[in-house]
């Protein structure tokens, strides 16, 4: 693959979203030396007035999108409003995002942060994040977002339609084959929005995070994922009042659990002609004939 190398502005500075590595690739017996474009990945501080919160590996681009969607959704802030400022600092060793969020919020978030001391990025570490973690599951609900309740909301094929599309949208997996994305369809399956990251936590929350700079209700679409519905894309999701999550692949069994109690509709296997219904099934037109039981 020798495809030019994409680039991602951050303020003054400029980051390359891949680079050219060079490689050999074996094909039916044959060896071709040369290069691959491989995805970039970068650190990224998330500081909330003045207070360093996180850092996260992520692609360097729609990292406004990326700081209030993760606002949002890790519950730091309640409301897109409450993200005052958000200012894009490109150093030497990564990117800071110096995000000005409310008094109220930050008074929640100091008190998230001693009560989740030890939880990384991505799962959970320790015994007090377990215990944070039971907490979590027992008493608190999911759904800060006003999850749309309509029955028979979409068509079925509605999203066979959108993931369709999502793969002519996610030019930066077309070049590097290594990025994950998120997208928003209307109720028709146009897809109208589309994030791409590294990671596929790090592609929702972008997405979470244009819906709420567009002033775009969530509730009026769904959202897809070109990934496996876990039990963080699920959380995200209810909590950003998405009312349908459709992945490309299979979720997990906690997921399935989450959405159920959430009142999400969560669907697996979203490929051409098919898909699963885990949860809610009442937001899809019963267009098909049923066969099972």
């Amino acid at each position: 693959m020798n495809a030019r190398a994409p680039f991602g502005e951050v303020g003054d500075e400029t980051f390359a979203l891949a680079s050219s590595v060079p490689a050999s690739s074996w094909h039916d017996g044959l060896i071709d030396n040369g290069s691959e474009l491989l995805a970039e990945e970068v650190p990224v501080a998330l500081v909330y007035n003045g207070i360093s919160h996180a850092v996260m590996l992520a692609s360097p681009q729609d990292l406004e999108d990326f700081a209030v969607g993760f606002s949002l959704s890790e519950r730091i802030v309640r409301a897109a409003q409450d993200v005052r400022e958000v200012e894009v600092e490109a150093g030497p060793n990564g990117i800071a995002l110096a995000i000005g969020i409310a008094p109220g919020a930050m008074a929640r978030l100091k008190a998230t942060r001693r009560a989740r001391l030890g939880q990384t990025g991505c799962g959970l570490c320790g015994i007090d994040s377990l215990a944070w973690f039971e907490r979590e599951m027992a008493q608190n609900d999911p759904r800060d977002g006003d999850v749309c309740e309509t029955d028979g909301l979409f068509a079925p094929h509605a999203l066979q339609r959108a993931m369709a599309a999502m793969a002519g949208q996610q030019r930066l997996h077309q070049a590097t084959g290594a990025m994950h994305a998120a997208g928003w369809a209307d109720r028709d399956g146009h897809l109208l929005l589309v994030r791409e990251d590294v990671g596929r936590h790090n592609a929702l929350d972008k997405l979470v995070g244009a819906l709420a700079r567009a002033g775009i209700d969530a509730g009026d679409g769904f959202a897809l994922v070109t990934s496996r519905a876990s039990f963080e894309m699920v959380q995200k999701a209810a909590r950003a009042g998405i009312g349908l999550l459709a992945a490309i692949s299979a979720p997990t069994a906690m997921a399935v659990r989450l959405a159920d109690r959430a009142g999400l509709t969560l669907a697996g296997f979203v490929r051409a002609g098919r898909h699963v219904v885990y949860t809610h099934p009442r937001r899809l037109r019963p267009d098909a004939v049923a066969h099972g039981t």
